[in-house]
Parts: C-alpha cells; sequence; structure tokens
C-alpha cells in the first residue's frame, strides 16, 4: 500500500529487529492515517528537496517492537506519528537544518551526532496531533541532550 508518492506501508513497518525477535510489527488501521501525513508532510518534501531517492530506517513501531529497542512508551512511534531517517552523500547535520528551516514538527531531534563527522548519526522527527505541534529541535550526542541544532 501507498502512503505517498515515494513511500510504503512496508517501508513504514519494516524493523530489522522485529524480524529478528519474530514481532509483527504491522500497524493497525488506525495507525496509517498518521503514516500518511508523515510520508506526505516530512518525507516527500525531503525528498522533493534533496532528490534523492531513501528509505526511513525507523517509522512505525508496535509496543512489542518498541520496548524490544528500549525505548520510552510515549514515543510517537507507535503511534506512527514519528521517523527517523538520513540520506546517503547528505550530512545529517544539513539534512536536520533543512527539516528545521522548512517543515512543521511537534519535534526534530539530530539524534547521536558527532561533530566533524557528517554522516554520524540520524534525524528524527515527529508530528503532533493536527495544530498542537511545539516545534521542539533538540541534538542528541553520547554525551549530553541540548536544545537546538550544532553550529
Amino acid at each position: 500500500m501507498r502512503l505517498s508518492t515515494h513511500f510504503t506501508l512496508r517501508e513504514a513497518s519494516k524493523s530489522q529487529t522485529a524480524t529478528r525477535k519474530g514481532i509483527d510489527n504491522s500497524p493497525p488501521a488506525s495507525v496509517v492515517p498518521a503514516l500518511v501525513r508523515v510520508a506526505t508532510q516530512i518525507l516527500e518534501p525531503v525528498r522533493q528537496e534533496f532528490r534523492k531517492p531513501f528509505s526511513p530506517s525507523s517509522w512505525y513501531r508496535c509496543p512489542d517492537l518498541n520496548a524490544a529497542i528500549g525505548s520510552k512508551p510515549t514515543s510517537h512511534h507507535i503511534t506512527g506519528r514519528a521517523v527517523d531517517f538520513e540520506i546517503p552523500g547528505i550530512a545529517n547535520r544539513v539534512l536536520a537544518q533543512w527539516c528545521a528551516d522548512n517543515l512543521e514538527f511537534d519535534q526534530l531531534i539530530l539524534e547521536f551526532y558527532q561533530d566533524g563527522e557528517p554522516s554520524s548519526g540520524w534525524v528524527h522527527c515527529a508530528l503532533a496531533e493536527v495544530g498542537m505541534g511545539r516545534g521542539q529541535i533538540l541534538t542528541i550526542t553520547k554525551d549530553e541532550t541540548r536544545i537546538g541544532l550544532p553550529e
């Protein structure tokens, strides 16, 4: 099932951890509208801007999968409203800055980024319920969580 021009339901539920652990990570029908919003409001604009195909590294996570990877039970991934991604050949800091400047979101995190290593980490972008976005921007490194993106 297509969620948008370039992104599918299969990509949204793909998980190596779920496969290894035998977890069914199929999203319920109630989550599909959120997956469509993420595909159309986050992933498609990114794809159009950078003009490179990419596949999210983590998107929907059923509660069992979310627990298996040690994520918080309040994760937006459980509701299909968060996606983690990077684009080969594009520095993750550049990608995060473009998202910060051009997308509406609840939370944008440059996760596990290391200064001087452009391909380190990944970008996490989450949508809130319609009209409720905080616009929160964070950078998480192995040592700290700080507000904003690195210079």
